[in-house]
């Protein structure tokens, strides 16, 4: 969803200083593609890199959105490690320039068990030294402070009221409420007015079929269990909903179908020629449902691992 500018605007105008939202030419907002973020990592963060004009001057906005449930606390040396990625990546595209953008790096922490924000928010405060050091150190220190939007530390009628477009209000607030909830239902409910306004809006069922399946993936629920909510949204989103989880069950019985092939491959292949690479055993088990039916028909005529993995 933030991936829209019109939906990160309304984020960033919220969250970033008034004098820095003045400045910023909104108009020329931008998402890049790419992403900064170490694969070790990609699993509880990702990010969003915005270019736009600041005073008439390329800038950049970058937002990482982490979604673990504690608070990293090496995240000024990791926003530091990603700003100076995100200029050597400029400075590729732009050999001649001899100014670096600025760049406002901001973080959301979305986490749903509730942990609020604790980690230090300048990379000063990561150096291991006594503080007459830090003063005599003085300016030869770095500092990097970023913008922290800590969503754990609003309650849901505060997140409610704040100026966001609906489906990003939406999908902050589904980050809160979703996960382990036995009253979910009952909170969905208060999300109507914004649910009404992501299907009467640009992407309209595909945004709202976006919502409903984070809802039934991610939460203990069943699509017969919003009937309350799709009584109060009408019969399109009813419509939405069953089809979604429709999709979410054939998408499930196929995963289920992949990997109980690939444990079938695995052992035809360790039986055929020995002790499989771990490399290997990855790259079967990551594998789709047609790729693993290609390998597998080639077991009994292939002379060797490579031809059945070509």
């Amino acid at each position: 969803m933030l991936g829209r500018p019109a939906e990160a605007a309304s984020e960033l105008r919220l969250v970033l200083p008034k004098e820095i939202v003045a400045r910023l030419d909104w108009s020329t907002l931008e998402v890049q593609s790419g992403t900064f973020v170490s694969d070790e990592l990609r699993s509880r963060q990702s990010d969003l890199l915005f270019r736009t004009r600041l005073d008439g001057r390329d800038a950049f906005v970058y937002i990482l959105l982490e979604h673990q449930s504690r608070s990293d606390n090496l995240m000024p040396f990791r926003m530091l490690e990603y700003i100076v990625n995100i200029w050597n990546h400029y400075l590729r595209s732009q050999p001649d320039a001899r100014l670096l953008p600025p760049i406002i790096p901001v973080v959301m922490h979305v986490s749903p068990n509730g942990y609020r924000w604790t980690a230090p928010m300048d990379v000063a405060e990561l150096i291991d030294a006594d503080a007459d050091v830090r003063a005599a150190l003085g300016d030869y220190l770095p500092r990097l402070r970023y913008v922290l939007d800590d969503v754990n530390a609003v309650d849901l009628p505060a997140l409610l009221q704040r100026p966001l477009r609906p489906a990003t209000k939406v999908m902050l607030c589904l980050q809160k409420i979703v996960s382990g909830n036995p009253d979910l239902v009952r909170q969905l409910l208060l999300l109507r007015t914004e649910l009404r306004a992501v299907i009467a809006g640009p992407g309209g069922k595909q945004d709202f079929g976006t919502i409903v399946k984070y809802i039934l993936f991610v939460g203990d629920i069943d699509a017969d269990d919003l009937d309350p909510l799709t009584d109060q949204l009408g019969p399109e989103a009813k419509e939405a909903i069953v089809t979604t989880a429709d999709r979410l069950r054939a998408e499930g019985e196929a995963r289920g179908e992949a990997r109980g092939r690939a444990v079938t491959l695995i052992e035809q292949l360790t039986l055929r020629f020995g002790r499989l690479p771990a490399s290997v055993e990855q790259a079967i088990r990551d594998g789709g449902l047609d790729q693993l039916k290609v390998w597998t028909a080639r077991v009994l005529t292939a002379s060797s691992l490579d031809d059945v993995l070509a």
